[in-house]
């Protein structure tokens, strides 16, 4: 029950007691009586029947009801899609709409109040949850699942195995051609495109390689990770930063479409110790063997359990988890087993 009904049904009961006790009196006393009832009885009389009827219109926000939305970094739009449907279609009465944006704009939404729960990459500042504080608001932030970049290339592009320094390398602005990292390639200049100017996937490498400067003139925003994908999908000598959200589903139609057109690259870890590359597939996003794995975090503003919180302790749950799983990225709070096939 929420703390209006509750207040609610305190004054009801209130006026109840004072009007019934009244009519009492009337009957012991006599007909004469009636001329002496209060105007403050009549006005509590009005007060009851108010109540009871707002009550009746009241939409009572509990952990598995009401109607609430969460804004949600673009990145993880395929994986939040299965999580609100599953979610919304166990619990009739709650309803939640998802609103995809780019990673500052996420953050923005939140700091000024115009949504309660977000879906991000990125943790709060110090600064930011302090001015919350301030405010007497809590931050609470819950690791939902792990992500990772894919960095994805165009299938005339026959090379797949790319050091881990070759890709800070481009970012830097120190490798802007094909033929740098293999001499015999029949592909020109690289062009790097990603999601959005705002997103978390280019705020990551920013701080994964210490960029502060611009970024190289070989670098390209679109509006979208599909759009980054088609993209690379039709230039040969691109090389694309996506979410593995995108094309780790296999069970996915639209995630399998987005795979047979491009190439995901297999990357090493930093100090090559060996001739080892490994590709965003879950065991080595778990072990983070591959080198460029990220964090989603489910963060909320609310003041009480509402629809928010309850969406998102079930996402972290059994059945959240599975879906996290399922979508071929790592659950945050479920412990998973790793099996190793062996061909023989």
């Amino acid at each position: 029950m929420s703390r209006v009904s509750g207040i609610q049904n305190f004054i009801i009961i209130a006026c109840r007691k004072i009007i019934f006790r009244h009519i009492k009196s009337v009957r012991i006393l006599g007909k004469k009586s009636l001329s002496g009832i209060p105007y403050i009885y009549v006005g509590l009389l009005f007060i009851m029947f108010s109540c009871v009827g707002g009550n009746k219109n009241t939409i009572t926000e509990t952990p598995t009801s009401g109607d609430i939305k969460i804004v949600v970094d673009e990145s993880f739009m395929p994986l939040l899609e299965t999580e609100v449907f599953t979610f919304t279609h166990l619990y009739n009465y709650a309803k939640i709409t998802p609103i995809y944006k780019p990673e500052v704009d996420v953050i923005n939404d939140f700091m000024h109040d115009s949504v309660k729960v977000i879906v991000t990459s990125r943790k709060l500042s110090e600064d930011q949850i302090k001015y919350l504080r301030d405010t007497l608001i809590i931050a609470r932030t819950t690791t939902f699942a792990y992500d990772a970049l894919a960095l994805v290339t165009n299938r005339e592009n026959p090379d797949t195995l790319v050091k881990y320094e070759t890709i800070r390398d481009i970012f830097n602005g120190k490798i802007t051609n094909w033929k740098e990292i293999k001499p015999k390639s029949k592909l020109d200049g690289i062009s790097v495109v990603f999601d959005n100017t705002k997103s978390g996937c280019i705020r990551y490498f920013r701080e994964k390689f210490d960029i502060s400067e611009k970024l190289p003139s070989n670098f390209f925003a679109v509006n979208s990770n599909k759009e980054v994908i088609d993209f690379v999908s039709k230039n040969k000598n691109s090389l694309g930063i996506v979410s593995v959200n995108w094309i780790s589903d296999k069970n996915d139609s639209l995630s399998r479409s987005f795979v047979m057109k491009i190439n995901v690259l297999a990357i090493s870890q930093p100090i090559l110790a060996d001739d080892s590359y490994y590709r965003p597939y879950q065991g080595s996003i778990y072990d983070k063997s591959y080198p460029f794995v990220r964090e989603i975090y489910l963060i909320s503003r609310e003041t009480f359990k509402g629809l928010g919180s309850g969406f998102i302790q079930w996402a972290c749950a059994e059945k959240g988890q599975r879906i996290v799983l399922k979508s071929g990225l790592v659950p945050a709070t479920m412990p998973i087993r790793l099996v190793q096939i062996k061909q023989q």
